[in-house]
């Protein structure tokens, strides 16, 4: 029999999240998103990031006069937590090697707007906690900075990769236990779900 031999798991941080203080939800966090200087930010991004139109056809130059007559109703549901954000327009991308299809979501300009500013408020709360092996959609980061931390990896000893496949996991049926998970947990459990956050990620699986 071959003997075993004993290797290395990289922490990913954890330990360093645990100890480490996140901050507590405020009662005027959807204010601070519907925040005139942070939906000009938010707008700023989504204009530049260009984009098809959604389900109501609207298209990027469409927006700024839509949006000078419908903001004020579109803000106060937002504050009362009854606006729903529209399904998204279902395009299909060939994957290489006629390997099927990769199904696409484009949201509508308005929910884009929306989910930036949203995103703008959040991602300073929550991406601190983040695993320092997460590299995907982070502010300051890239796969870039996933290989270099791999090659560190490599060069202090560790040797078994392990490589997680989540498709669909946002597509799959029963959500709610994850924004059960969503929460500040150094604060008490104050959770994220109520504010709102759950219809977005619903949003984006509805296809038109």
């Amino acid at each position: 029999m071959g003997h075993s031999v004993s290797v290395k798991s990289p922490t990913g941080g954890a330990g360093d999240r645990r100890v480490s203080t996140q901050p507590a939800l405020h009662d005027d966090l959807m204010e601070r998103m519907v925040a005139s200087a942070n939906l000009r930010r938010a707008w700023k991004q989504v204009r530049a990031n260009r984009g098809a139109p959604g389900v109501d056809g609207m298209t990027i130059e469409e927006f700024p006069a839509f949006a000078q007559v419908r903001w004020p109703a579109i803000r106060q549901a937002l504050l009362d937590g009854t606006y729903r954000p529209q399904p998204v327009r279902r395009v299909e991308i060939p994957k290489p090697h006629g390997n099927g299809v990769r199904l696409l979501g484009v949201p509508t300009v308005i929910d884009r707007v929306i989910t930036q500013a949203i995103a703008q408020v959040l991602t300073p709360m929550f991406d601190p906690g983040f695993s320092e092996s997460s590299f995907g959609f982070r502010p300051g980061r890239s796969a870039h900075g996933a290989l270099r931390q791999v090659q560190r990896h490599i060069g202090a000893g560790y040797r078994v990769a392990v490589d997680l496949d989540l498709e669909k996991f946002f597509g799959a049926p029963g959500q709610a236990w994850r924004f059960q998970r969503v929460e500040f947990p150094h604060r008490q459990g104050e959770r994220a779900a109520p504010l709102g956050i759950e219809p977005w990620a619903h949003g984006g699986n509805d296809m038109g």
